[in-house]
């Protein structure tokens, strides 16, 4: 019996099986919304004996028509947003930097990258923001940038790091014999690829890295999570709570929901790609053209040289 026959499709019985446990999981996920909704909407009662409504009620939400909370809350997302993106870009420059640093062949220059890289990695982002900030006095936003900065850079120089190490080492070759130097050939030859094998990777880190934005509340950095569950609920009390906390949460959402579709495009064109070339789609590159490259390379080597 051939091993393919382990995954054919499944038969009738397999089939009403996954239909009736989608079914049960589906009515199970009903009964706890609507559980937890019921929970949430029943009145309560303070401490004094002060009926209080329930979280859904109208007068919970009339905060939302008012322009200017929306507007404050607009400005916690553009303080999100600016954190989030200077952070990224320092994060993909240390990322690279690391990267070259923890592939070098010389051990006094390999071994001292390791020991930073490893305690950056071991450090919570938190206490790395105040450190920062506090034998620095940076400033919160610095410190919220340089944290996340350093410690996604980190995680994203390993990534790339495993990307230069699953590329198959002619293509090193292959640059070094047109005359490049090594780091010309990692440059422009194993880098490129790298990258776009790890950018899923990288991508989900940069998730990670808008969540992280948070942690600028403890430090006093005024972003989305300070703006309506600090300022805005100090502002108008503790009755909008959780009404503020759930706006919150869908803003949260959203961002980190767009971004996290686009780290799964980049998997589906990277895996179509890879495809694409082990089927042989790309252009075949034509030997006598790449010796004669190198020829000409030498030859303006050696006449540089003279």
């Amino acid at each position: 019996m051939s091993g393919s026959v382990l995954f054919d499709a499944p038969g009738p019985k397999a089939r009403r099986l996954s239909i009736i446990l989608s079914v049960v999981v589906g009515l199970l996920l009903l009964v706890g919304l609507y559980f937890l909704y019921s929970i949430l909407a029943a009145p309560r009662t303070a401490a004094g004996g002060l009926k209080l409504p329930g979280m859904f009620d109208p007068s919970r939400w009339n905060i939302f028509s008012d322009p200017e909370v929306w507007t404050f809350i607009g400005s916690g997302v553009v303080g999100t947003l600016r954190a989030a993106g200077a952070a990224a870009v320092l994060a993909l420059v240390i990322g690279v930097i690391f990267s070259l640093l923890r592939t070098a062949k010389t051990a006094w220059i390999r071994i001292p990258t390791t020991v930073v890289l490893e305690f950056i990695r071991g450090m919570p982002v938190l206490l790395m923001m105040l450190f920062i900030l506090l034998a620095f006095s940076s400033g919160s936003y610095l410190a919220v940038v340089l944290a996340l900065g350093l410690y996604n850079g980190a995680i994203i120089g390993e990534a790339l790091r495993a990307g230069l190490a699953s590329l198959p080492r002619g293509q090193r070759e292959a640059g070094l014999s047109l005359g490049m130097r090594e780091l010309q050939s990692k440059m422009l030859i194993e880098f490129p690829q790298a990258f776009r094998q790890m950018l899923p990777i990288i991508v989900a880190q940069l998730v990670v890295l808008l969540k992280d934005t948070s942690l600028g509340f403890i430090v006093g950095y005024f972003e989305l999570l300070r703006s309506t569950m600090n300022n805005l609920a100090s502002f108008y009390g503790s009755r909008y709570l959780f009404s503020l906390f759930a706006v919150t949460l869908i803003i949260y959402l959203a961002m980190n929901l767009s971004l996290s579709w686009v780290a799964r495009w980049l998997s589906k064109r990277t895996d179509s790609a890879r495809r694409g070339e082990a089927a042989g789609k790309d252009v075949p590159v034509d030997p006598g053209l790449a010796i004669a490259q190198a020829s000409i390379t030498a030859r303006q080597q050696g006449e540089g040289g003279v």
